[in-house]
């Protein structure tokens, strides 16, 4: 099995990669299966090697052990391939290169057209479907698998990054892949292995007790505790080449103007013409 080198990682120093050494939680129950989520990184740059035959299904069988609510299972993908397809969504997804380079290319869809032709099939009305609750099942339920999917490749020594802006002009992939009404592409995902020049450590998250709330929420220290970890995310940037040197600054310029949507202010118009009512 080829595994993330941080795979073979002590829990100590697992958690310290993930945490800093100053933040690292103690840790508990360790084995291989929890160093490997630990060990997760989004890779952007990826060699043009083919896939092992069969290593779709695997990944699509990982993702159809996820769990589904009601056994609903009001999610589908897209395998790209062809490289005039991925070479279209790479430029509605701002040009990201990688979407070009990754021998597979996944569309992970929010899809509740699949039960409304079960339902004009058996004749029935389903009158939970224009309901923002339907479509944030079907969401969650793409995530879900997605991310099973996500931890089945890296098991197989295969990288991957999720790709949102997907979301920037939906229509429009929407026509790209053939989608029907009732469907939309909630995220992408590159699959493949990762390019020498794409390696990159893992990044740092923000401390357990910010995260963390026992029996209620609270946010004490919570100013003290993002201070020292832009200090972390400061030093990671700077490593890694990165732009945006700290956490604050990357949530205000991601959620400071509404420009940093990149049109998916627009959200809501586009379900509803792509076949989700949102009542």
């Amino acid at each position: 099995m080829d595994m993330s080198p941080h795979t073979a990682l002590s829990a100590a120093d697992a958690l310290a990669l993930r945490y800093g050494a100053e933040h690292a939680p103690a840790h508990g129950p360790w084995n291989e299966h929890i160093a490997l989520l630990l060990s997760h990184r989004s890779i952007r740059g990826y060699r043009p090697d083919a896939l092992p035959e069969g290593t779709l299904e695997t990944l699509i069988a990982a993702a159809q052990s996820a769990a589904t609510s009601s056994n609903l299972q009001t999610w589908s993908v897209i395998a790209v391939t062809d490289a005039e397809k991925k070479a279209q969504l790479a430029k509605l997804a701002n040009n990201q290169k990688h979407i070009e380079q990754c021998p597979l290319f996944l569309v992970w869809l929010a899809d509740i057209s699949r039960n409304q032709r079960l339902a004009e099939q058996e004749g029935v009305e389903l009158e939970v479907m224009p309901y923002q609750e339907t479509f944030l099942v079907a969401a969650i339920d793409a995530a879900l698998a997605a991310q099973n999917a996500v931890v089945a490749a890296e098991a197989l020594g295969l990288s991957t990054v999720y790709i949102g802006a997907l979301r920037n002009q939906p229509q429009e992939v929407a026509k790209v892949v053939g989608l029907p009404p009732g469907t939309f592409g909630v995220f992408g995902m590159c699959v493949g292995y990762a390019s020498p020049a794409a390696a990159n450590e893992v990044k740092p998250r923000l401390p357990q007790s910010v995260v963390v709330h026992r029996e209620v929420y609270g946010a004490n220290n919570e100013r003290e505790q993002r201070a020292a970890y832009d200090h972390l995310m400061a030093a990671f940037s700077q490593r890694n080449e990165m732009s945006t040197d700290t956490w604050t600054k990357r949530v205000i310029g991601r959620m400071g103007k509404i420009a940093a949507m990149s049109g998916r202010h627009k959200l809501v118009e586009a379900l509803q013409a792509m076949g989700f009512p949102l009542k």
